[in-house]
């Protein structure tokens, strides 16, 4: 049965060279993302990930020139013929380094950035402001100035800077890559926290996710698409996707006690795969 669900984002036959380069970073990218996914990109560094991202979001051709082929879609709107500053208003991105989008004195200028240049009224600025602080967890850090910040406060000050735009889309690019282990998991958790929160009032938003550490995210996403050389070469749910790439033997970041359960599972006779390493040798216990 067809998914009755409005693809937020669609690439058919994408294409892109940037420019001086003598190859493709992607190829023939076909793909549908659906209002309120979850959804986990990973493959290889240099594989084209964060490119798409870059499409998605018009940064691309507008921002970065280059040999680009195919249609892109967000929300409806043609990536090619839409400045970035009409995507934004419907679809965000959070950077690896959120230096790179807090440009302010203080963390409530930077939220309050977006809505003020979309010209709304004062009271709903501050609304938005109020309300974006709250869902990130930094009110306390309103008036901060973001270089005195953590990396962690830095991701969500970035994060509140895009949820004051109302987006429909959320992109993360690589979120954790300026993070330790624990503030890693951290931010994760908030990400799916405020996910819910927001599905709550009745706001369905759509999260894009690039990422390497695979672990952080198997939990929380419905999809996952593996990129190799430029090409998507798996599209599924998270663990069939993940026993495919290991098949391939494309070099991603598959969980060991995953890795160990797709080398036996056939031989051993497992079937459901585990969530850790005791559950897994439990399992193997009863067979």
């Amino acid at each position: 049965m067809q998914s009755l669900r409005m693809k937020v984002v669609e690439l058919r036959n994408v294409s892109f060279r940037y420019a001086g380069s003598e190859r493709n970073v992607i190829s023939n990218i076909n793909l549908q993302i659906e209002e309120g996914e979850s959804v986990l990109i990973t493959g290889p560094s240099g594989c084209g990930k964060s490119t798409i991202a870059r499409i998605i979001m018009g940064l691309i051709p507008h921002s970065y020139p280059g040999e680009l082929s195919g249609e892109a879609y967000v929300l409806g709107m043609n990536v090619f013929e839409n400045p970035v500053s009409s995507i934004a208003t419907k679809c965000g991105i959070v950077f690896q380094n959120p230096e790179n989008q807090l440009f302010t004195f203080s963390v409530e200028d930077d939220v309050a950035f977006g809505p003020e240049n979309l010209a709304l009224p004062r009271d709903e600025i501050r609304r938005r402001v109020d309300e974006s602080l709250k869902l990130v967890g930094i009110e306390h850090l309103r008036y901060s100035s973001p270089n005195s910040l953590s990396g962690g406060e830095q991701q969500k000050a970035a994060i509140a800077s895009i949820l004051s735009m109302h987006p429909s889309v959320m992109i993360f690019d690589e979120p954790t890559s300026m993070l330790d282990p624990s503030s890693s998991v951290s931010l994760v958790q908030s990400i799916f926290k405020l996910k819910e929160s927001l599905e709550k009032t009745g706001k369905k938003i759509t999260l894009i996710i690039i990422e390497h550490r695979i672990s952080l995210l198997l939990n929380h996403v419905s999809r996952i698409i593996i990129v190799s050389d430029g090409r998507i070469v798996v599209d599924s749910d998270p663990i069939t996707a993940l026993y495919e790439g290991f098949k391939q033997g494309i070099p991603i970041n598959i969980p060991p006690v995953l890795q160990i359960f797709f080398r036996i599972k056939d031989k051993c006779g497992l079937e459901n795969p585990p969530k850790d390493l005791k559950e897994l040798l439990t399992n193997l216990k009863t067979r």
